[in-house]
């Protein structure tokens, strides 16, 4: 018999040792080249210090190494996530600058806590509840924001609005004091970084082992220590100090924290949605097996490890991921070499880190942002006048009320269709299509037939409690209304997976009414939790009800 330590260490060599490989080290290797800059330039978009976003990706990176599921996706801090964080802490705590680190380590552990109860109910779906054009909506008007939002690091000033066109306003108001070095410096680091990307395009891909992020960032350094920048007014990264050794727990409020939870789980929603896009998208292209529960706990324990140490949230970015698989990446391991090579880069260059110039930071958010800012990825959904209207009204809700409403307005948007779509009553009266066994519905092909004596109703929609007594009631107004002698009624069930105590009364009085008219009822095409449900709270009070799971 084998002892459980040397089975698990067995299942350890045979997943990872067994496929260490150069591709993983080089890929690592590249990885921190992209995710390091774009960490420190993350923590800036979220008014945290460098820190924040380095811890992030450490917890990122290490947590989701060791727990998830997928061997491509990269978890580390996020552009949405950092603005939710900023617009949350400012909201909070408006100037005070201990506060905001306070709330931002309070709101992370909190995303980390709502991911473990996701995991723990096994909600590895709860994305579904965000329409697609809605979040793609919320993402263009959230890459706006971003992008406008640099203009503060771009120009060297202070804006302290949330509101995006005061925002712009204030900007426009102190062009007096623009910086107009910082504005150069930004405008060449991105004319580098699109040289290195049509590059990569001409060439076919050629230089994608290189990161531009890093590069660039170097030339800064160096450009800030030749031509002394700072004495141009252009401001560097500053001292970083990572202080891995005192993790805390938030000292606040019982209502600090309850309005950190309302934030969290709009947080979690936008998190996982694009981390479960990323790994979804990227294990369907390999035919990788992946486990949604597992990635929420991975995503918890990420957060949870960053905000004791008061870092950053995250979550699988498509881009990190992306770059991971083009690299070679084989198996998770090339996550934890990018967290090694990424210490080892902060324990012995982190000096020359601190050196980074900000507007080249700001070059690579406005940089990666503008990738986002593609409209063909909306050509699919501008074919339908409905998922036009969300789209639109998602952007308008980020750009004209700030992030943290227009995050809310657009979950609340996709669970208001969800209910609007579920809470519909239609019932099809169902006939035989020739002489076949297919009964479809007679409205929409009228050359089927009913069959005498028998009416066949299937509800469109699954039952539960905000549509069964209108769905019952169309049944009964049908079943009454017919004009040929009925003695036999089936309700077809086939749509509905599982019932809730509301859609049982409902059903047991349906029963009674066919019951005082004498008229036979079947039920059909019931789910196996269907047919328990009915058959143990139903069964014995009607037992001339016929309970089917085989088709009509």
């Amino acid at each position: 018999m084998k002892l459980p330590a040397k089975e698990a260490l067995r299942k350890i060599r045979t997943r990872y040792v067994g496929y260490l490989n150069w591709q993983d080290i080089i890929a690592g290797l590249s990885i921190a080249g992209l995710l390091l800059p774009q960490a420190l330039a993350y923590s800036s978009i979220g008014n945290l210090p460098a820190q924040a976003g380095i811890i992030g990706l450490f917890a990122g990176l290490l947590c989701y190494g060791l727990l998830g599921s997928s061997r491509f996706a990269l978890v580390s801090p996020t552009s949405s996530s950092a603005v939710v964080l900023a617009a949350t802490t400012m909201t909070m705590a408006e100037d005070n600058a201990g506060l905001r680190l306070i709330l931002a380590s309070g709101l992370v552990i909190m995303t980390g806590i709502i991911f473990l109860l996701a995991a723990a109910t096994r909600m590895g779906n709860v994305t579904d509840f965000i329409a697609k054009p809605v979040l793609r909506g919320f993402t263009f008007g959230l890459a706006i924001v971003i992008i406008i939002k640099q203009s503060t690091s771009v120009l060297n000033i202070s804006v302290q609005k949330d509101n995006l066109f005061l925002f712009i306003l204030d900007v426009l108001r102190q062009f007096r004091s623009w910086n107009y070095a910082c504005l150069a410096a930004t405008a060449l680091a991105l004319v580098f970084l699109a040289l290195m990307e049509w590059l990569r395009r001409i060439r076919n891909g050629q230089f994608r082992n290189i990161p531009s992020g890093t590069l660039v960032i170097i030339a800064g350094i160096v450009a800030g220590k030749v031509f002394d920048l700072p004495s141009y007014g252009i401001p560097d990264v500053g001292s970083i100090e990572l202080n891995l050794n005192n993790p805390i727990l938030p000292d606040l409020s019982y209502p600090e924290w309850m309005q950190l939870f309302e934030i969290g789980i709009a947080l979690v929603f936008i998190l996982y949605a694009e981390s479960y896009g990323s790994i979804r998208s990227f294990a369907m292209k390999h035919h990788d097996t992946i486990y949604p529960n597992r990635d929420l706990f991975a995503l918890g324990i990420s957060n949870l490890v960053s905000g004791i140490f008061q870092g950053m949230p995250v979550g699988a970015g498509y881009s990190a991921t992306a770059a991971n698989e083009a690299y070679g990446a084989k198996t998770r391991l090339a996550g934890l070499y990018a967290m090694a090579i990424t210490l080892v880069i902060i324990l012995t260059v982190l000096p020359f880190i601190e050196w980074i110039p900000v507007p080249v930071l700001a070059a690579i958010v406005i940089s990666t942002m503008a990738t986002t800012l593609s409209l063909s990825s909306f050509r699919l959904y501008f074919n339908w006048k409905i998922d036009r209207m969300l789209i639109v009204a998602s952007v308008l809700s980020v750009l004209l009320l700030g992030v943290l409403q227009g995050l809310m307005i657009a979950i609340a948007i996709s669970l208001l269709m969800m209910l609007r779509q579920n809470s519909k009553s239609t019932v099809s009266v169902l006939g035989r299509l020739g002489q076949s066994h297919d009964f479809v519905s007679l409205s929409v092909f009228p050359e089927a037939q009913p069959v005498a004596g028998i009416l066949i109703l299937r509800p469109d929609q699954s039952m539960f409690f905000a549509n069964a007594d209108r769905i019952l009631l169309q049944a009964r107004y049908i079943v009454s209304a017919d004009s040929q002698p009925v003695h036999t009624v089936i309700l077809s069930l086939e749509q509905t997976t599982d019932l809730d105590a509301t859609s049982v009364e409902a059903l047991r009085d349906f029963f009674v009414e066919m019951r005082k008219e004498n008229k036979k009822l079947i039920l059909a095409r019931l789910k196996n939790p269907v047919h328990r449900i009915l058959q143990s709270t139903l069964g014995r009070q009607f037992p001339e009800v016929s309970l089917s799971r085989l088709s009509v």
